[in-house]
């Protein structure tokens, strides 16, 4: 199966999975919402949604695109160590996100998620775009998200007497 064919399955099932298993199985519902308040399971069903419209279209591409010959590449061995350790250390991150969050709360592990994994891809020449996409995209998120739909961030134990 050519890559990708595989990419754009991989993606579709993975997105198909959380919004029809993983979301009604875990983001309660409730039985009443009051007035215009979007549900709990909204956000969560609507990126799942668009991941899997991104996935069919991944697959569209692949099937409807003239894919390059791909020549074969000989490796030693370090790139696919390399491509593990690179792995690895995104799970590790991720984790210590979600240990992050009820200490730092939800803003400042965002930053520092976003600081880690902009770091992670290599980039190190422009310092002000990734200041700027570190510290202004959470930032921005979280006041797009708290004054247009009133969402609740998570305030951690050493950050709520800054009051964010």
């Amino acid at each position: 199966m050519p890559k990708p064919v595989l990419r754009g399955l991989i993606i579709v099932a993975f997105f198909a999975l959380t919004a029809f298993v993983l979301v009604p199985l875990y983001v309660p519902r409730p039985a009443f919402i009051p007035g215009f308040a979007p549900p709990p399971d909204m956000w969560p069903r609507t990126v799942s949604l668009a991941g899997i419209l991104l996935g069919a279209l991944a697959l569209l591409f692949a099937f409807t695109r003239d894919a390059p010959a791909e020549e074969p590449v000989e490796t030693d061995g370090s790139s696919k160590a390399r491509m593990s350790a690179r792995f690895a250390g995104l799970m590790l991150a991720f984790v210590l996100f979600l240990v992050a969050i009820p200490v730092l709360g939800f803003l400042v592990s965002s930053v520092l998620l976003t600081l880690c994994i902009v770091l992670m891809t290599g980039e190190r020449g422009h310092h002000v775009w990734i200041a700027l996409l570190a510290f202004g995209g959470p930032i921005l998120l979280q006041m797009f998200f708290h004054s247009a739909l009133g969402t609740q961030f998570p305030k951690g134990v050493l950050t709520k007497p800054f009051g964010f």
